[in-house]
This record gives structure tokens, sequence and C-alpha cells, in this order.
């Protein structure tokens, strides 16, 4: 694409859209193939997931969309990269309704996410997507450049882990380089840590 398309920041109103829309684009995602194995389940619990992310990330981060919805970018601020206890405490009954018996599995992936983020400050990229129908017309990799230029602004490093091994070289454009990789305890799926500097 010539000219990246202008991003906006979702509010409140954009939340179902969004999470319909992420809930597409992470339909065949390794952890969350993992965490609901069905595929029938997984396409009607995800949405839910993605409208609980999509609000937890809402105080302490930046949640950015291209204008049509196409592609988002859910960034946590520097502090607040792990999942605090406050705020699982909020989200206990929401989360324990959307995932049921995949709690186990979530937790298992969750915790291994905590247990792999590096020490200090950085912009936490949580969440990157675009809509299938969208893809391979650079909106995902508009959504992750225009959100780092918006968020790191050159003076802060930039962290994130990806299940999906064809992203790493997406993210590598974006100027991040593999940290790590590392495997969900079991039987989960393999990640990879990816580090950004400023």
């Amino acid at each position: 694409m010539a000219d990246a398309p202008p991003l906006v920041l979702a509010t409140r109103d954009h939340r179902d859209a969004v999470a319909a829309m992420l809930a597409r684009a992470f339909a065949d995602d390794p952890a969350m193939s993992f965490i609901f194995p069905d595929p029938q389940v997984r396409a009607r619990k995800l949405p839910a997931l993605f409208q609980l992310l999509f609000d937890a990330d809402a105080a302490h981060g930046v949640r950015l969309i291209t204008a049509g919805g196409e592609a988002a970018t859910l960034w946590r601020a520097p502090g607040h990269a792990a999942t605090g206890i406050g705020e699982m405490l909020r989200h206990a009954f929401p989360m324990l309704a959307t995932f049921g018996t995949a709690l186990g599995r979530a937790l298992a992936v969750s915790n291994a996410i905590s247990a792999h983020m590096p020490a200090g400050g950085y912009w936490y990229l949580h969440i990157a997507g675009c809509d299938p129908a969208h893809q391979g017309k650079g909106l995902g990799g508009a959504a992750i450049g225009g959100g780092l230029d918006r968020v790191a602004r050159g003076r802060l490093p930039a962290y994130l882990e990806t299940a999906t091994e064809s992203n790493l070289g997406l993210y590598q454009h974006y100027g991040f380089r593999v940290l790590g990789d590392w495997r969900v305890p079991g039987g989960g799926p393999h990640f990879w840590s990816m580090w950004r500097d400023p």
C-alpha cells in the first residue's frame, strides 16, 4: 500500500465489532485452538473473550483500529503488561462464563505468558489482528507500525509474544527480534517472545 490507512482510537462503541473481527482473525490461532479445541465452540466463545480483553486494555493501554475496523492493535502501557490480581478479580465471573471447562487450559496459557514477560518498562502489544477478509492488503502491518509510532514514539521498547510462526517475519519487518521461544506446559502451543528496541 502506498499510504498507510489512518488509525483511530477504539472506544466502547467499537467494542462488539472489534471483538467479532478479532474472533475471525484468531479462529485458527494455535493458542486459541489449544484453549478451545472444538472449532464450533471456539467460534462461539472468542467474541466474548475478545470483548473482555478489549475492556481490560482500556484502563492501562491504547486500543487502535484502522478507520474501517479491518485491523486492530491493543497495547498495554509500561508497567501494566501483566494482569494484576485486582484486574483478575474484577473479571473473574465473566472469565468463568467465557471459558467454562476450558479455564484450566486458558490459565496454563496465561501463566506461561506471564512467566516469560521481561522485566522493565515497555509497551506490550497484547493483541494484534486483521480480519481474514482483508489480510494481504497491508492493514495489519499498518495497525502494528502505526501503533508503534503512536505509543513508543521511538523512546520506549516494545514487547510481544506470538504462537503463529508465520507472523515472525511481519513483526521483524517492524523492528522486533526474537528473544526466545517456549512451549506452554501440558501439550500447549509453541510461542516466540519478541522485543523491539527504542
